[in-house]
């Protein structure tokens, strides 16, 4: 039987990122096809088909086709246990991405291959470099028109600040894309076009092979012979540190949806990422391989579906053994206590586990008591993990419920979905829940907000649009915010632990604050 150290060994934790319609979805469902851990690909566009990818579950997202929420999904694979974080792709929801980027050992980055580098990717891309995270790029829709490679290599070094390696080169693209070249085996896998089906033939010949020229046409081997020249004579050397500590980015070219190049993306991807990452705390580094469990909670998640009126807080388990057994201490909460229904998840799916190790992802029922950000030890050795900061909202709207005979719905439901850290609840100073401000950090949030309290809650809001586009957090714990010399387009608001607050319309208001109170101090981020 494995040791607890082996099957944290074989762990694999990362999370797929891109701009919306670049196919991370589908990656990600063909990556649970290797592992058995689905038997369908399913389409992520809802008008086409009743079928949907497993990963977008809420209602909303397969409308739009968009993923609203971080889902987790577990399988195995060559001896692997490999823990996928999808993440939202729409920018409106970067927080929630942020957030599960704190729970992930490397990223993988999906970019089409005809629109390259877009802006979603590169703030992204700025939470990865953050923290030094392995970035692994994949270059998706070879089989439709794309970039030049070369030009797009050159736009991620550029725009990202960080260098590239090909693993893989592509022979052509769209209706001449032939495959693409192996650089470490010397070989070309061969792409068929499969009359429009979505799995592809392909063909593996090794480079000096006669047979090439009828393959991949001899225009396209003679382009291919001066590209390799170029790569290896003016290209990176390939550096495994470079790549783990998240300053070389392994490059793959394919396509996710005709499952061409995905099975070799994902061998070499777990080959070259490392087991489960020692995480920061006030105590220092904590081991993974540390007997005492640790984890911190970065997502919480209400009314998954119908069927579990529940909500789930999604934890990181960053060292030891996990068991149903367990008692562990809640930091936050200064108690001890047994995690209740301890279970990993398939998107919506559930299935209760008894055991888990550091790197999985676990959900538990929450009665109201966790946070984002919460840490959860042994009681033998207390520590706090880094907290993850809060975004400051650029869009504000007054919600009021639309029946006042709902209103014990309306603050339930409100305060849930507040504190999955999908919206911001504010008051007016010494108001009550009848009447909130709710700050977002994309305006699609409001849509969420809006179907979920109707689809969950059963309750109907009105919203009304605030000319706000600053916050800033009063530091000053003393002050009597009535005797502030603020502008008319300034509101003094408090929020739901009794921060005070100001929202300003515009950066000269926020100048004027600081110019006319003497000693008054903001800041940019919420405290916990």
């Amino acid at each position: 039987m494995a040791s607890y150290v082996d099957e944290i060994k074989r762990r694999r934790t990362f999370a797929i990122i891109s701009h919306p319609d670049a196919g991370k979805t589908t990656l990600t469902e063909k990556l649970l096809l290797y592992g058995g851990a689905i038997s369908l690909a399913g389409s992520v566009k809802g008008k086409k088909t009743a079928k949907h990818a497993v990963s977008d579950w809420m209602e909303i997202e397969k409308q739009r086709g968009i993923s609203v929420t971080s889902s987790v999904m577990q399988f195995n694979y060559q001896g692997f246990c490999i823990n996928i974080l999808d993440t939202p792709g729409h920018e409106d929801f970067s927080e929630d991405t942020y957030r599960t980027l704190m729970a992930a050992d490397s990223a993988v980055m999906v970019i089409d291959a005809s629109k390259g580098v877009e802006k979603q990717t590169r703030k992204l891309f700025k939470v990865c470099t953050l923290r030094n995270i392995p970035i692994f790029t994949f270059i998706n829709k070879m089989d439709r028109e794309a970039r030049d490679p070369f030009d797009l290599m050159e736009e991620i070094e550029k725009e990202l600040g960080i260098q590239t390696f090909p693993m893989n080169w592509p022979i052509g693209s769209g209706k001449e894309f032939k495959g693409v070249y192996d650089r470490n085996k010397k070989e070309i896998i061969a792409f068929k076009a499969n009359n429009g089906q979505h799995e592809v033939e392909a063909t593996k010949v090794d480079i000096t092979d006669e047979r090439l020229n009828t393959l991949i046409g001899e225009d396209h081997r003679s382009t291919l012979e001066d590209d390799i020249l170029l790569l290896d004579g003016a290209g990176y050397e390939f550096d495994l540190e470079a790549v783990r500590s998240g300053k070389l980015s392994p490059v793959f070219f394919g396509s996710a949806l005709t499952n061409f190049g995905v099975e070799p993306f994902l061998e070499e991807f777990l080959n070259m990422t490392t087991s489960p990452l020692p995480r920061d705390s006030d105590i220092g580094l904590i081991d993974p391989f540390d007997k005492e469990f640790s984890a911190f909670v970065f997502k919480i998640q209400a009314n998954m579906n119908k069927a579990h009126r529940d909500r789930i807080a999604f934890m990181r388990i960053c060292s030891g053994k996990f068991d149903r057994s367990l008692e562990v201490y809640h930091m936050q909460g200064g108690k001890k206590m047994k995690l209740l229904q301890p279970q990993q998840l398939m998107a919506q799916d559930r299935e209760v586990i008894d055991e888990a190790y550091a790197g999985d992802i676990i959900g538990v029922f929450d009665p109201g008591i966790f946070s984002i950000g919460d840490t959860l030890c042994s009681s033998s050795k207390k520590f706090l993990f880094g907290g993850i900061p809060t975004f400051a909202p650029e869009h504000f709207s007054r919600v009021q419920q639309v029946d006042t005979m709902k209103r014990k719905q309306f603050v339930k439901g409100m305060t849930q979905i507040a504190q999955e850290g999908a919206i911001q609840i504010f008051q007016e100073l010494g108001g009550g829940m009848e009447e909130v401000i709710v700050g977002v950090v994309g305006t699609l949030q409001f849509d969420v907000l809006e179907y979920r309290l109707k689809n969950e809650y059963n309750v109907d809001i009105r919203m009304e649009g605030l000319p706000y586009q600053y916050i800033r957090w009063i530091e000053n714990s003393d002050l009597d915010l009535k005797t502030l010399n603020l502008t008319s387009d300034t509101k003094r608001i408090q929020d739901l632990r009794g921060h005070h607050l100001l929202i300003f319309a515009n950066e000269w208001s926020i100048r004027w604050a600081q110019e006319h109170n003497e000693g008054l101090v903001l800041a940019e981020f919420g405290r916990s």
